[in-house]
């Protein structure tokens, strides 16, 4: 049934419909495409080159090569994470009716060019690292190699869920390692870019080693755990702090009390009556600080429970925090036993952006290349080489695929002939213990906050630079 654009401009209201693992929201446009056309999901150029292609007969085998040209100042390694939810969206790629009548709209596509979208799947085969295992620049997280319009249309979405999901990964790590074995929470979800930004952005903190989250969609999608305590409208909208405490540990016995809504140690003094009221019943696991200075609120909130015997309730810190605070908490030995972390790790303020890229490496069986400045571009398809001593990570080699180096090979099959294997479909545990032993094994330094000195090296093989400069002396002449 056709539904008619109203004649007033308020929107149509959106329905939020989950296809080739990208969900988003959308009005359906004037030529009635809507939420299952993942394949619109693309930058137009996209498609005008796939137009180009097409005229011209260019349909052989291309490579395409995901990686990251340079970090960021603040990192010194990159978690990979996304390649589940990209995988997902190759599977089902497809143009439907609608989707493909809105493109004839735009008066820049042929009829029967928009009838051989109509036909396209991807066929092709997918290469990538394992979701949680950190990379560094230029190393390849995924590498496609399919027919030529294939391979070119899996840019917008393969990198756009690969590059979030990785920057918030990263950053998840960050925070986990600061925290030295403590419990983070992830508080995230309100102040994220988008729906979907917040449920896939949990996941990838869960990879990354947060031990839950507060999003409860999230939860019942991936099997994350869900944890959350109360807001400070409950408290205040209870004529008395003590009467609020009361009620929510009547219906919740063993939860957290949020203790700063009006004075942080008045709120602790008041949980210690509480827990002298109720005497053997009294089970609060927990009080959440969440603002002011959190280390001498800690101290002296430690101090109060201790002296009241209640040393078995720990305390949950809140408010603000990123992996540097929580570093300096813990190095000052403030005693907090759990962090709650939203804002700053949910956008990752500190480096919101990779300068990640998607780019042609071979086309018809001819390695390709890119010389501008800063944006080099190594021929072919390619494998990274893990060298190890002594259980420690000391160099990547970036070579050809093929070519046998010493090293652990990380770039394995995980895709053929436009069905996922066993291999890129990730278990979301599987994942979180592999980044937990790959992070292991990087050199202290990287792991730092700061930037490591010197950084983790990443050479390239001899027959690679070999076929670089050959490429660049033809292009040259």
């Amino acid at each position: 049934m056709r539904v008619e654009r109203p004649s007033s401009p308020e929107r149509v209201p959106p329905s939020g419909v989950e296809g080739a693992g990208v969900s988003w929201d959308a009005a359906a446009p004037a030529a009635g495409a809507g939420s299952a056309d993942v394949a619109l999901l693309t930058d137009l150029y996209e498609l005008t080159m796939l137009q180009a292609y097409w005229r011209e007969g260019m349909d052989a085998e291309a490579v395409f090569s995901l990686h990251v040209r340079k970090l960021p100042s603040t990192r010194n390694y990159l978690l990979a994470c996304g390649l589940d939810d990209a995988l997902r969206y190759l599977e089902a790629l497809r143009f439907t009716r609608p989707g493909l009548d809105y493109l004839g709209t735009l008066g820049l596509f042929r009829d029967d060019f928009l009838g051989w979208l109509e036909r396209l799947r991807f066929t092709g085969d997918v290469y990538a690292v394992p979701e949680g295992t950190p990379v560094f620049a230029p190393e390849p997280l995924l590498e496609v190699a399919a027919p030529l319009a294939e391979a070119q249309l899996a840019e917008t979405v393969v990198m756009n869920r690969i590059h979030f999901q990785t920057v918030l990964a990263t950053k998840a790590a960050r925070v986990v390692h600061a925290a030295a074995g403590r419990p983070i929470v992830d508080f995230a979800l309100r102040r994220m870019p988008g729906i979907d930004a917040g449920v896939t952005g949990a996941r990838a903190f869960y990879i990354a080693g947060i031990a839950s989250t507060s999003d409860v969609l999230a939860g019942a999608r991936y099997g994350i755990p869900v944890a959350g305590t109360m807001a400070h409208s409950y408290i205040q909208a209870h004529d008395d702090e003590l009467e609020a405490f009361r009620r929510f540990a009547e219906l919740y016995p063993e939860t957290t009390l949020l203790v700063d809504t009006y004075d942080t140690v008045r709120g602790v003094e008041l949980v210690i009556r509480l827990a002298a009221e109720l005497g053997d019943a009294f089970r609060v696991r927990a009080v959440r600080l969440d603002s002011g200075d959190l280390g001498e609120l800690a101290r002296r909130s430690r101090r109060l429970l201790d002296d009241a015997g209640l040393t078995g309730v720990r305390i949950f810190a809140s408010g603000g925090l990123d992996e540097h605070e929580i570093a300096a908490l813990v190095e000052a030995g403030a005693p907090i036993d759990a962090f709650g972390v939203g804002t700053r790790m949910g956008v990752s303020s500190d480096a919101p952006a990779l300068d990640m890229a998607y780019k042609l490496t071979e086309y018809a069986g001819r390695g390709r290349t890119k010389l501008s400045p800063g944006k080099l571009v190594y021929p072919g398809r390619k494998q990274i080489f893990r060298v190890e001593e002594g259980g420690r990570a000391v160099r990547d080699v970036l070579g050809r695929a093929g070519e046998r180096l010493p090293g652990r090979p990380l770039l394995r099959p995980v895709m053929r002939r436009g069905e996922a294997l066993a291999e890129g479909r990730t278990d979301l545990e599987a994942a979180r213990r592999l980044a937990r032993e790959e992070l292991s094994r990087l050199p202290e330094r990287v792991l730092g906050l700061g930037p490591a000195a010197p950084p983790y090296p990443v050479e390239i093989s001899e027959r690679l630079l070999a076929e670089q400069a050959a490429l660049e002396r033809e292009h040259e002449s």
